[in-house]
């Protein structure tokens, strides 16, 4: 009995051994990968022209005609099955009324006009032009003057923050500072030239991004992201960390090793991982991760990670295509249980004015394609090889979380990553489109989350 108790004690010691040297291995942080000023443009780098020109919308009437023979000409629509509304897709009946209004009630010259309402400007990086709008304070009376980029993803574009613009740029007596905006297109989204070459991924989209804010004359600055942008602030706060003020994302997210083992632990007691009141949007992991997201939710992504080019063809070529499938996304990522209704739910956040705003600037930039090539460039071995994943961010940060977002991670999980999480918050409405659904709510938390960064940065100065 007594040797038998000595092997156990060895094997557990061993263990225990083996058990601590791999959480060590997963612990360990990787260099932080050097990125290059890569050109993007085709043939060899050549000289560019580092101007910013200023840039206003103006589609020509050939292509509006165009437009609208196509839409006229479309093929009826397969008619939905009995008792379906949004879970096969877009229902038929609700595509063809936002159809309708296309040719009848939007007036694109008016959109175009509305759309221009704010400064904007393109340069070229590494052999892409850029676009971006530019939007200073106004009547600062002394205030601070913080540099913010707002980073769109996809199915969105710059029109996702024409509503908070207002909310950011007119100063509050609450708050000592005030933002200057910097609004890109991510390069191959709209009015921003796509790459002619593969492997523009959020990494490199990270350096273009660093190089923009260098050219309009920003050496320090403030990040906020969503979607791909989300993506993109984390990683140039991983990146630039001595150019990065804060970051705040409304879709944060640990992916490490780590924060997998801890989630998945979790799973034995979800108590040690997340609140009571959260918990049913964590556990059991199983049912949220592979039925509720994988499975309902994702199947664009897999097609856009591996045939780009192909779906982009038939979304390029038919604009009731287009807005079938972008639009689809404002249904169930603004509420999953949209898909439940007739409407979709669509017009309790938005116009179809709005959502069309958003296709057509797809639409008239015939930038679908280089769009979603992003996820095929972000969902290679080359990205994955550069170990983001365990690289912490070392610069203060702040997550909101939107209930109807596809994903929760709690503070437990975020604050592996994240390891300056400043502020966390949980909002009453809203979901992955939030600048755009709730511009209120979005802004409200931008101000609270920098004004405490802003702290953090003096206390740690």
């Amino acid at each position: 009995m007594a040797l038998l108790g000595r092997i156990i004690l060895l094997v557990s010691a061993g263990f225990v051994i083996f058990v601590g040297i791999k959480l060590s291995q997963l612990s360990t942080v990787p260099p932080v990968p050097k990125l290059e000023n890569e050109w993007w443009s085709s043939g060899v780098q050549s000289e560019i022209d580092t101007s910013i020109r200023p840039f206003k919308i103006n589609v020509s009437q050939e292509v509006i005609k165009d437009l609208q023979h196509r839409l006229n000409n479309a093929r009826s629509f397969t008619p939905s099955l009995e008792g379906i509304q949004q879970q096969y897709g877009m229902n038929s009946a609700l595509l063809s009324e936002i159809i309708q209004f296309w040719k009848t009630d939007y007036d694109w010259a008016k959109r175009e006009k509305w759309l221009n309402q704010y400064p904007q400007y393109k340069t070229n990086i590494q052999g892409l032009d850029i676009h971006f709008i530019r939007v200073k304070p106004s009547n600062v009376e002394g205030k601070k003057v913080l540099p913010l980029l707002l980073l769109h993803g996809w199915p969105g574009s710059v029109r996702e923050f024409y509503g908070v613009v207002p909310k950011l740029t007119v100063p509050q007596k609450e708050y000592d500072f005030v933002f200057e905006l910097v609004i890109p297109s991510l390069p191959g989204y709209g009015f921003s030239e796509g790459a002619s070459k593969p492997g523009l991924g959020v990494a490199q989209m990270a350096v273009i991004f660093k190089n923009l804010m260098e050219r309009v004359g920003f050496d320090k600055y403030y990040i906020q992201g969503g979607d791909w942008g989300a993506m993109i602030v984390t990683v140039m706060s991983i990146l630039y960390p001595d150019k990065i003020m804060g970051m705040h994302s409304n879709m944060c997210n640990a992916d490490s090793p780590l924060a997998t083992l801890k989630l998945v632990l979790g799973s034995f007691y979800p108590p040690a991982v997340v609140d009571k009141e959260f918990e049913d949007r964590v556990y059991p992991l199983s049912t949220v991760l592979f039925q509720n997201i994988l499975m309902l939710e994702m199947g664009y992504l897999h097609i856009q990670a591996t045939k780009p080019d192909t779906v982009g063809v038939g979304l390029n070529d038919s604009p009731v295509g287009l807005a079938a499938y972008i639009i689809e996304k404002f249904t169930t990522w603004t509420n999953s249980e949209w898909k439940n209704r007739a409407d979709g739910g669509l017009k309790e956040k938005y116009s179809y004015t709005d959502l069309l705003d958003n296709v057509m600037i797809y639409w008239v930039t015939n930038s679908i394609t280089t769009s979603v090539r992003l996820y095929a460039e972000s969902m290679s071995k080359a990205m994955f090889a550069l170990g983001l994943s365990n690289q912490p961010v070392l610069v203060p940060s702040a997550c909101a979380r939107f209930p109807h977002e596809l994903v929760y991670q709690p503070d437990s999980i975020l604050s592996l990553k994240y390891k300056y999480l400043v502020h966390t918050s949980d909002l009453k409405d809203g979901g992955h489109f939030a600048a755009f659904e709730v511009p209120d709510l979005w802004a409200k938390d931008v101000w609270v989350a920098i004004e405490k960064m802003e702290r953090f940065r003096q206390k740690h100065k």
